[in-house]
């Protein structure tokens, strides 16, 4: 199953809805009560999911165009970002850093989250060297504490597309990573969530970033030095992962800031960040003087 959050062009109500195709259904006319949030209906557990799944199937509820909505952030109100740096050797080494013996972790804050096809504008007096990160993005569906990576895919929830963008003159001048990652609108989400279920190998997924209409990232998930069920055993041995957290899974090669020359998001800049199976994310770019 696929979900977004959806706007209607004259409303600032976030709506949640099933996407099916080109058509949207309002999870508020599939189920009552309804899940006002993704955050919500992935806290209802299997149950909510399956009553869901069981109301769509009668095909009774209103279908609704796509494109009559806008989007917000696929993820809203997640009880943390977690985020895992440095997951793929060729990024790593792009960057000069080093691939620990353990995953860089840091945390992203949640006035970062934006949706597909908003726009994401910084201060030019802030950061010149504003760059894009495609990530896999998981969330996770019930607790998980000391778990296996043999059976980490089983509290997987379903997964996201996340752009991490990234003020690099800032990620290299301070010690942690927060901030520079953290500017308001720097971690779109979407456009969709889709379903654990949809995605049989997390780890051999095409994943891709075209800026100003050129490919920039190129590369597959399989890529990781560390899997996704490697990732939920390690961070869930120090904490409990809770439902609807959203680990963004590092990103792969192709960074601007190590290209030559350099390619950095600029005064309207598009870049859209794509995995297959889940969708592009597209962000347009805006820095004020």
């Amino acid at each position: 199953m696929r979900f977004a959050h959806l706007r209607r062009p004259d409303s600032t109500e976030d709506r949640l809805a099933l996407i099916d195709g080109s058509d949207a259904i309002l999870v508020a006319d599939l189920l009552s009560p309804a899940p006002a949030n993704l955050q919500e209906l992935i806290e209802g557990g299997e149950a909510a999911l399956a009553a869901l799944r069981t109301a769509a199937a009668a095909g009774t509820s209103p279908r609704h165009p796509l494109a009559d909505f806008g989007f917000a952030s696929a993820v809203l109100n997640p009880p943390v970002i977690l985020a895992i740096g440095l997951n793929y050797a060729a990024h790593s080494s792009e960057l000069g850093l080093k691939t620990d013996t353990a995953p860089t972790v840091f945390t992203l804050w949640p006035n970062s989250l934006t949706a597909h096809e908003a726009t994401t504008g910084w201060p030019r007096v802030l950061s010149e060297s504003v760059d894009y990160e495609a990530e896999l993005g998981v969330l996770i569906g019930k607790p998980a504490k000391n778990v296996d990576a043999e059976d980490a895919l089983d509290h997987v929830w379903g997964y996201t597309v996340v752009n991490d963008i990234t003020a690099r003159d800032i990620q290299f001048a301070e010690a942690q990573w927060s901030r520079c990652k953290s500017f308001d609108g720097f971690t779109p989400t979407g456009p969709f969530v889709v379903t654990a279920d949809e995605i049989p190998d997390p780890q051999d997924l095409h994943i891709w970033t075209v800026v100003d209409g050129h490919t920039v990232q190129d590369a597959t998930t399989g890529q990781m030095v560390r899997s996704v069920s490697t990732l939920i055993a390690h961070l869930s041995q120090s904490i409990t992962l809770q439902p609807g957290t959203l680990i963004s899974t590092g990103s792969p090669g192709g960074a601007g800031y190590s290209r030559d020359p350099q390619i950095f998001l600029r005064d309207r800049s598009t870049v859209t960040v794509g995995i297959d199976g889940i969708g592009e994310l597209t962000t347009h770019c805006r820095i004020y003087d």
